[in-house]
């Protein structure tokens, strides 16, 4: 990579935030802690299956409709709604990585920082001031206000043009290699944290960048600048 981007765009969900804690929270509520991930990975699933058809769905009543059906299949021993409240109770208020707040601040002495979330601006905004590093971001962006979800082209496309700024000074950086390709498709460049050191699928564009956390992002960022 020749220069640092002008803009860095951060996805929220696992990006920023850790959803580790959701499971001992299923499990709280009657359900298979080996639930937490699948229930997100159904709930983005049916969000990219109406965003396939023209829609742009409310994150939260995604969640909370997959929630009471899982809760449905699985548990017969608490209450679907309070079960629900919880869990989203949860997931509003969680931790960031242990890597995301130093790696923020040492972005943003690089680029110019926003958020573009597939969730709520409110949750984005609140996990950010908790973490101390709401200031390191000049906007909080969700596709609440885009005509389409992330990974469609629009989605990215409303960032570039709250931005000011042409897509090619852009880098999305994420932990969802769906969300790296749709970048790349419209335009920008990308950042994939792999903390996982899991393997990139073969069938999405490869990331200009892959790093296993925040941290290491910046320092690879900080050589190339």
């Amino acid at each position: 990579m020749s220069s640092t981007p002008a803009v860095i765009i951060f996805d929220v969900n696992e990006t920023l935030s850790d959803m580790s804690t959701l499971a001992g929270t299923f499990e709280e509520c009657g359900m298979p802690a080996a639930l937490a991930r699948p229930w997100f990975a159904e709930l983005l699933r049916d969000g990219f299956a109406l965003t396939a058809t023209g829609e742009n769905p409310g994150f939260a009543d995604l969640a909370a409709d997959t929630l009471r059906r899982l809760h449905a299949e699985y548990s017969e021993t608490s209450d679907p709604e309070q079960a629900v409240e919880k869990i989203l109770g949860v997931f509003k208020n969680l931790e960031m990585h242990a890597d995301a707040a130093p790696g923020i601040r040492s972005l943003a002495r690089l680029a110019q920082l926003v958020t573009l979330s597939n969730g709520a601006t409110a949750v984005a905004d609140s996990l950010l001031s908790r973490s101390g590093v709401r200031d390191q971001f000049s906007q909080v962006l969700s596709v609440e206000d885009a005509l389409l979800w992330k990974p469609a082209r629009q989605a990215y496309d409303y960032a570039a043009q709250s931005l000011d700024r042409p897509v090619e000074q852009l880098m999305l950086v994420a932990v969802h290699p769906w969300d790296i390709h749709g970048a790349h498709a419209a335009g920008l460049r990308t950042a994939w944290i792999n903390r996982r050191r899991a393997s990139y699928p073969s069938y999405f564009a490869a990331p200009d960048v892959e790093a296993a956390d925040l941290v290491e992002l910046a320092e690879k960022l900080q050589l190339n600048s």
